[in-house]
């Protein structure tokens, strides 16, 4: 049974311990429709969520919660706080082994190690090799997400750590697929980077120099959400299978069908 998706406040809330929560509602699309409020929400993780969080996630009529971290990240933050009635799915979109070492980094290095990490613009490319990735290599993780938004999983909220880069790429996915202006989705990519919403960063050493103006500068490309990130992600679908639409077919395995019908589910009919 297809569970009633309400129509979302349009005024996003304030929530305590989740941070980067939005509506991925009012976006539009390239035919000149929007999505629908009240159907794909992202955020952060909810570990941290208060009962007055958890009371407003619930309020929403969840059907699916999509957790996209893997088992570092899971030690590291802590489960999901339980939402009634809410399945919970949790598909890593990053190897559980990978880059443990060089998180481990980010968190205990000194000022040295995180220049020869870091410096020379080797922190951005690491992110730009990372979204690269994800969308070669992570297919058949997107492909589940989208099927299960066709057929009975929203209301849905998808999130991973920070809510910036994995929902980010799957949200962008998602978008893709029912047609939204790529302008559009890079825009609310680009919102992660509001001061409220970015992931908080985690040093075991928080004295002065531990947290100095130099360490997090060579931290920020790591948390920033930049749209030469998103763009190396769409360059990589053109290159690896010529376009959306053979990304979504071939790579994804969406039929025309499953397509409309995702469509449908997240589309404002009144649009």
């Amino acid at each position: 049974m297809t569970r009633e998706m309400p129509q979302s406040a349009r005024t996003e809330p304030e929530l305590t311990g989740v941070r980067n929560f939005r509506d991925v509602g009012g976006l539009p699309t390239t035919d000149g429709r929007r999505v629908g409020y009240g159907r794909l929400f992202r955020s952060g993780h909810l570990a941290n969520a208060t009962a007055a969080d958890a009371a407003f996630l619930s309020s929403l009529g969840l059907h699916t919660v999509f957790d996209f971290r893997n088992a570092a990240d899971l030690k590291l933050d802590g489960a999901d706080v339980e939402l009634p009635g809410v399945r919970n799915v949790n598909i890593p979109l990053s190897d559980p082994a990978e880059g443990a070492d060089f998180w481990r980094m980010v968190r205990d290095g000194d000022l040295d190690q995180l220049r020869d990490l870091l410096s020379d613009g080797k922190a951005a490319a690491r992110m730009i090799n990372s979204y690269r990735s994800i969308i070669k290599d992570r297919t058949a993780e997107h492909s589940r997400v989208l099927h299960a938004l066709a057929e009975e999983s929203l209301p849905a909220l998808v999130h991973c750590a920070a809510g910036k880069d994995r929902a980010g790429l799957s949200v962008a996915v998602c978008l893709l697929a029912i047609g939204v202006e790529r302008d559009a989705i890079e825009a609310d990519y680009l919102k992660s980077n509001a001061p409220g919403r970015r992931y908080a960063v985690r040093r075991s050493d928080s004295t002065p120099a531990g947290t100095s103006q130099e360490v997090m500068e060579l931290l920020s490309p790591l948390f920033d959400a930049r749209a030469e990130y998103l763009v190396a992600a769409f360059e990589t679908i053109e290159r690896t299978w010529g376009g959306t639409d053979r990304y979504l077919t071939e790579g994804l395995g969406l039929t025309p069908r499953t397509r409309e019908r995702l469509r449908g589910r997240l589309l404002d009919e009144n649009s």
